[in-house]
């Protein structure tokens, strides 16, 4: 099904510089604050801030990663009302928000295609981040290091030690070999799916508080398919009318998920957005075994909409 699907997680590992004042939510802040210094690091304009009129609009990276567009000659996806970044920032939601100077703390950054080639402007946007400051107030830290870490074996790489980057070493990212030996371990017939951050899935319009399997299922396929087809070169192959069948017979047995409503500033839009979504576990039973390898994806790049900000991940209850 999904063939060509390549993907890389990376830890970055920061040190507080200043006291550091984060929100519950860290990716947000992680978000906004790369875009912002990716753009500044890339753009050639000597108003970098306005991308329009811009003769790089097809060749930027900025537009690439984080604006990507169809080309003018690619199918025809009318359904799909916009194409998902290559990259999911997955920053921690523990209690603490607040770091002395020498705390550390870290993200991981998840990859995906074409987009792991672009991993040294991210650490350099990420380094440039640190030292303009980050959180309210706006606190600095250094980048002490990136590994790429696999998300199912005990397999790691050093990336960046905090003064030299180490491309081309040993290679620890994720092929679809990965994702399907991984999915060979997930049960067949009931799991457990713990939603860890606000989930964001609509279905006939309107966000689901209980997502039905199906609608699960929907979600997952049109993420992957648009990650794979704009991000990976290729189309999704599998049949997903007779995936989206088997999984309308696939039923919730269990359930204690609950909407957890997230607002956040949007400095390009100039205004606060709320981004609320359901958090919690859900069991579901039925034949889970031709959804196995698109849960062991969607664990990696997540499921729904705002994905970037670290929406939309969870795990697999061991039972």
């Amino acid at each position: 099904m999904l063939a060509a699907f390549h993907a890389a997680r990376y830890h970055f590992d920061l040190k507080a510089i200043d006291v550091l004042h984060m929100p519950a939510y860290q990716g947000s802040t992680f978000r906004g604050g790369f875009g912002h210094s990716f753009k500044q690091l890339v753009c050639f304009q000597a108003d970098w801030k306005a991308c329009t009129p811009c003769v790089r609009r097809n060749d930027c990276p900025y537009g690439y990663i984080f604006e990507t567009t169809a080309p003018p000659d690619g199918p025809d996806l009318h359904h799909l009302h916009e194409i998902p970044s290559p990259f999911v920032i997955e920053a921690p939601s523990d209690e603490q928000r607040v770091y002395q100077p020498g705390e550390r703390l870290g993200f991981d950054l998840v990859l995906i295609g074409r987009a792991i080639s672009y991993l040294p402007y991210m650490l350099m946007a990420f380094q440039n981040l640190g030292r303009a400051g980050v959180g309210q107030p706006r606190g600095r830290y250094a980048l002490q290091r990136i590994s790429m870490m696999h998300p199912w074996r005990d397999e790691q790489a050093l990336v960046f030690d905090g003064v030299d980057i180490a491309l081309g070493g040993h290679d620890v990212s994720v092929h679809w070999d990965d994702v399907a030996a991984y999915a060979t371990t997930l049960p067949t017939d009931s799991i457990t799916l713990r939603f860890l951050t606000p989930t964001r899935v609509k279905y006939q319009q309107a966000y689901v508080v209980q997502p039905a399997f199906h609608v699960l299922m929907r979600a997952l396929l049109r993420r992957l398919s648009a990650l794979l087809l704009f991000h990976c070169g290729t189309a999704f192959t599998g049949d997903p009318r007779a995936l989206i069948a088997a999984a309308e017979q696939v039923v919730i047995t269990r359930s204690n998920v609950r909407w957890v409503d997230w607002e956040r500033f949007s400095g390009r839009q100039r205004q606060r957005m709320i981004l609320g979504g359901f958090v919690g576990d859900i069991t579901y039973q039925g034949d889970l075994t031709p959804f196995r390898e698109l849960l062991a994806a969607g664990m990696l790049v997540h499921v729904g909409k705002a994905a970037v900000f670290g929406h939309g991940r969870y795990q697999v209850v061991e039972e």
